[in-house]
């Protein structure tokens, strides 16, 4: 048995979270035992990372370990590929030739995007997991190998099997032994790390200068949700310090490149989704609490309205519309929203908030957003920086608030 820091260490897996913490514990449980293992997560998260440090720590470490990209291979010569092929099988078959189970042969080996593999290929991967055995293409002989399987997928399996895309059998003899591996954005307590490594390979291997990332910065790649996971962190990374030549990397530099992710004319289109720079549930709370927000400012210019009357000329929106007599005055609780009167939000929905709480929680949310600047932050929640302002020591949300 060996600890998790020399496990860890010695198999470059980087993070302190309590998800990979538990991907590391299951390394260690699973590795000496010789076993197939099937490692599941989205694209980027490291699966070929945890296959090597299986391998690494298994009875196996001193065989070779080959690494099989299934959906890379075109399905006409796969077979070929993963068995081998007899002299004349095909054309341009012009020797024998082995496949990658016979060179993985006592060793290990790795068969990334599994759920790409033909399904006349998985009835052969099966027999291999089941007794060993396999043919060579174009070749009666059966033949025998001595090799621990390591599949790993970015797909629910489950859905291909239902869809009928991918065998029942194989997929429950694949799942004795499974590793989720966590996306980054529920994981950004290990962006740190990634950041310094990522950013210290690259700069040393290049002889770049580094002067760090500013807290700020990070701060502010917390919030973007890195839907290519820890594959597009290092890209971002490697390309930042490119870019900047060796200067301290700010915050702005990071809201600039991560801005550049999201094509110009869908940011233009609210018809079209865009790229948020947090986690999909964040993004969707923040969006209620926003639009909810904005419900209130409009109720009150229609209770004006109500009161004082208006102009019904045709109007672009509703702002545009103004009281035809501003000198009226009106009852202040004619249209007032209170938690007593008629409820537009069911509670299970918002749980025990009132309004003035939806609103405050919605100006923190935006000032954090924006890192506390109130031009942009009055901008998104379309009311002007005075307004903002008086909202801020109203609620006592910040005693200063960056104006950029």
């Amino acid at each position: 048995m060996f600890d998790l820091e020399r496990l860890q260490k010695q198999s470059g897996i980087i993070g302190t979270s309590l998800g990979i913490r538990q991907v590391l514990e299951m390394i260690m449980q699973i590795s000496p035992v010789d076993i197939s293992v099937l490692v599941t997560g989205e694209s980027g998260t490291g699966k070929e990372v945890v296959a090597k440090a299986i391998h690494k720590f298994s009875k196996r470490k001193n065989e070779e370990m080959v690494v099989v990209n299934c959906g890379a291979i075109p399905e006409g010569i796969i077979e070929s590929e993963l068995f081998g092929h007899k002299k004349g099988s095909f054309t341009g078959a012009g020797s024998d030739r082995k496949g990658y189970f016979e060179q993985a042969d006592r060793g290990t080996i790795f068969l990334d995007e599994i759920g790409e593999a033909p399904l006349e290929t998985q009835v052969k991967l099966l027999r291999v997991l089941e007794s060993g055995e396999f043919m060579r293409v174009g070749e009666a002989k059966t033949r025998k190998t001595d090799v621990r399987v390591i599949a790993a997928t970015n797909k629910s399996l489950s859905e291909l099997v239902k869809n009928g895309d991918f065998r029942e059998d194989l997929y429950f003899r694949l799942k004795t032994v499974m590793v989720q591996l966590p996306p980054l954005r529920e994981r950004v307590e290990d962006i740190n790390a990634f950041i310094e490594r990522f950013a210290l390979e690259f700069t040393r291997a290049n002889d770049i200068g580094y002067r760090g990332f500013m807290p700020d910065a990070v701060r502010m790649m917390k919030q973007y949700a890195w839907p290519g996971n820890v594959r597009e962190l290092k890209h971002f990374v490697e390309k930042v310090l490119v870019l900047e030549k060796g200067e301290r990397i700010t915050a702005d530099v990071i809201e600039r490149e991560l801005n550049s992710v999201v094509p110009d004319q869908a940011s233009n289109n609210p018809a079209l989704p865009i790229l948020v720079s947090k986690a999909s549930d964040k993004a969707e709370i923040d969006l209620i609490l926003r639009q909810l927000f904005m419900l209130k400012q409009d109720t009150e210019l229609i209770q004006k309205l109500l009161v004082g009357g208006a102009n019904v000329a045709p109007a672009t929106s509703l702002s545009e519309i103004k009281p035809m007599d501003q000198s009226m005055k009106y009852p202040q609780k004619s249209m007032e929203i209170v938690e007593h009167s008629y409820k537009f939000i069911r509670d299970d929905a918002i749980g025990d908030m009132l309004i003035k709480d939806l609103e405050e929680e919605a100006i923190k949310r935006t000032l954090k957003f924006f890192n506390n600047n109130r031009r942009k932050t009055a901008k998104s929640l379309g009311m002007s920086e005075r307004t903002l302002y008086r909202k801020i020591e109203e609620f006592g949300i910040e005693p200063k608030v960056k104006n950029q």
